[in-house]
């Protein structure tokens, strides 16, 4: 652990690893897994984690530049490691590739290390050591400088968020469960070491707020979460199984510190206290914040020498601005002191938050090792298909349905061929139309009898074939009968019967086809008849003077007829654009299927498939959405349709 004397704030060391060859024992498990071909289409790939992880192998420098290209190089790394996560077992709970070993020393203890064939050990490694460098290029920054100030709190918080990575994620959790025996990587060393680093990043606030001038309220507020996050730190440092992990000059580095901010929260709150001229609570806020500061002075070994100086310059203001409170209250104000149990805590201003990793740490669009997909993966994405499939299915029912609907309940109201009719302007639908006008082509009813002529003539020239056919069959099997009764034994040919089964099989299926079809012509013949009186207006061109139409009356009843007809052909015009709508909807939902490939993030995802595919398919929700609202316009709509209607 690296502690700045000069700025009083922590930097993390980074974990040291051996040297592990990564190429070999990955590509021999492609070639058994899969095929010697895959192994060697695979070789770029394999040379670029064994290159990534040869750079994280190599000690980093402290100069702000290479610290940044540290940064970049473990981030390239993690993301390659989310790839060979998916794809490699190398993990005790699922086996573990051959010869392939990772080894880590404690951070905090370098004589401790942990050695397995683990790859959540190697990605809570990685993760530890990006949040590390993360604070070492927070603590090289130049806080003087407003550039500075801003570089430091924005990488404290994303060593913030590295830390609280490994723990939100599972990494840390998984490592110890693999057998990780190093404190470093448990879940409680990540939660005690983001708190630290939002300390640090909010402590950033608190300078810049200073340096600003702003009031007094405001600064204690900033000052109180600063101290707050110190004692969260503090008292993860203090419960196993950090407790006795941490060298004790460096916890009581922070102790010290959540006693400063807490005092210095009361310091800031004093002096708006007494800008208000509130000299009792004053006089308590300063008492209370030196108590803290004496009771943790007392235990404080080892810390900077800085750190101290701080201290104690914050307790001598605190002090003279107590003595001079005090006086004034005695010769002036006379205001009873509150006990400090009686005081409300003091208010705190959260100015920072771990910075999400999601982003930088996403490796769905790399391309390593994009073509193993392994079965695992392939049934998981098979899932995610069938729940696709499924919301598409059921928002398709939806649609039809209300179109279904749509056309039922305008067909009981008769529209709007009624308001056509009314207007003269009514006209067939065009498959229909396109029919009439096959039959007027066709010579109209007429024509119709021509084509009745026909098919009777046809079907007499086939009774009289069938029957020619049946004859000479039956001519055949008599000869046959006459010539084995006159040469007996001679007559060697096979019965007549024999040789003509499947002829006459076939001739039994043409005669049931023939009267089958006799009797449907018989049907058809007997409805054209039925309904030639109403066929004859198939003759009269253009058809359309044929349908008939709805006179206006004579007299009006009360002058509304107008205003209701254009009520209700605007409600039409309106369900006519919902009906187009969803027609719409429809078409995107299968074009966003169609582009939903989360093959990628499946293989690159962390955290459950579950988590994923709830992500994934929240997508679809918003047409979801559309469609459910366009169904309740059209409820509405059809609602007040049939209002007006009535009217």
């Amino acid at each position: 652990m690296a502690l700045a004397a000069a700025n009083l704030m922590l930097a993390i060391h980074e974990k040291k690893t051996t040297s592990t060859d990564l190429y070999r024992p990955l590509r021999l498990y492609i070639a058994s897994a899969y095929s010697e071909r895959e192994a060697a289409a695979a070789d770029d790939d394999l040379t670029a984690v064994r290159d990534l992880r040869a750079a994280v192998e190599q000690p980093s420098l402290p100069d702000a530049s290479s610290l940044e290209q540290r940064r970049d190089a473990l981030l390239a790394y993690a993301r390659a490691l989310a790839l060979v996560e998916p794809r490699f077992p190398i993990s005790p709970d699922r086996g573990h590739v051959h010869s392939l070993t990772f080894t880590w020393h404690d951070a905090f203890k370098t004589n401790k290390k942990a050695s397995l064939p683990s790859v959540h050990l190697e990605k809570a490694a990685v993760l530890f050591n990006l949040g590390a460098v993360y604070s070492q290029i927070a603590l090289a920054a130049d806080r003087s400088s407003d550039v500075g100030i801003r570089t430091a709190c924005g990488s404290f918080q994303s060593a913030a968020g590295a830390f609280a990575w490994m723990r939100e994620s599972g990494v840390a959790t998984k490592a110890v469960a693999a057998g990780a025996t190093t404190v470093d990587v448990t879940p409680e060393c990540a939660a005690m070491l983001e708190k630290l680093m939002l300390a640090q990043a909010q402590e950033c606030f608190f300078e810049k707020v200073i340096a600003g001038g702003k009031p007094p309220a405001l600064c204690s507020k900033v000052a109180r979460q600063v101290g707050i996050f110190y004692e969260e730190a503090y008292a993860s440092l203090s419960a196993a199984p950090l407790s006795q992990h941490f060298d004790k000059t460096w916890v009581s580095h922070v102790q010290l510190k959540a006693a400063q901010f807490y005092a210095d929260a009361c310091y800031r709150c004093s002096l708006d206290l007494h800008e208000k001229e509130e000299i009792a609570q004053e006089i308590a806020r300063l008492k209370i914040g030196i108590s803290a500061l004496t009771d943790a002075k007392k235990v404080a070994r080892g810390v900077a020498a800085q750190l101290l100086d701080s201290v104690n310059k914050l307790e001598s203001s605190m002090k003279t601005n107590l003595e001079r409170a005090m006086k004034e209250n005695d010769r002036v104000y006379l205001m009873r002191v509150p006990d400090a149990s009686s005081l409300g805590a003091l208010p705190a201003a959260s100015l920072v938050k771990p910075t999400s990793l999601a982003e930088v740490l996403d490796a769905s669009k790399e391309r390593l090792f994009s073509s193993l997909v392994p079965d695992g993966s392939m049934k998981a994405l098979s899932k995610y298909t069938e729940m696709v499939d499924d919301i598409i299915r059921t928002q398709a029912e939806k649609l039809q349905q209300a179109s279904e609907i749509t056309r039922v309940r305008l067909k009981e109201m008769d529209l709007p061929d009624s308001i056509l009719s009314l207007e003269g302007n009514i006209s067939l639908p065009l498959d229909l139309k396109e029919d009439v006008e096959a039959v007027q082509i066709s010579g109209g009813p007429a024509g119709l009898e021509a084509e009745l002529q026909q098919l009777r003539d046809l079907n007499r020239v086939n009774q009289e074939l069938l029957v020619q056919t049946e004859e000479m069959l039956q001519k055949e099997a008599n000869e046959d009968a006459q010539f084995r009764t006159q040469f007996g034994s001679r007559w060697t040919r096979p019965q007549s019967s024999t040789l003509t089964k499947n002829i006459q099989d076939r001739l039994n299926l043409f005669a049931s086809n023939l009267k089958t079809a006799g009797e449907s012509d018989s049907q058809i013949e007997r409805g054209l008849k039925e309904s030639y009186p109403l066929m004859s207006i198939l003759d009269k061109r253009p058809i359309e003077s044929a349908l008939p139409s709805i006179s206006r009356p004579i007299m009006s009843l009360d002058g509304n007829e107008d205003a209701i007809v254009g009520s209700l052909k605007q409600s039409l015009r309106q369900l006519e654009s919902l009906g187009a709508q969803r027609a719409g909807l429809e078409d995107m939902l299968k074009e966003m299927k169609r582009k939903d490939d989360i093959l990628p993030k499946l293989m690159a995802g962390v955290g459950s498939h579950d988590d994923l595919f709830k992500k994934e398919t929240s997508k679809y929700d918003p047409v979801c959405a559309e469609i459910a609202d366009n169904i309740v316009a059209q409820e509405q709509l059809l609602l007040q349709i049939q209002v007006i209607h009535h009217s």
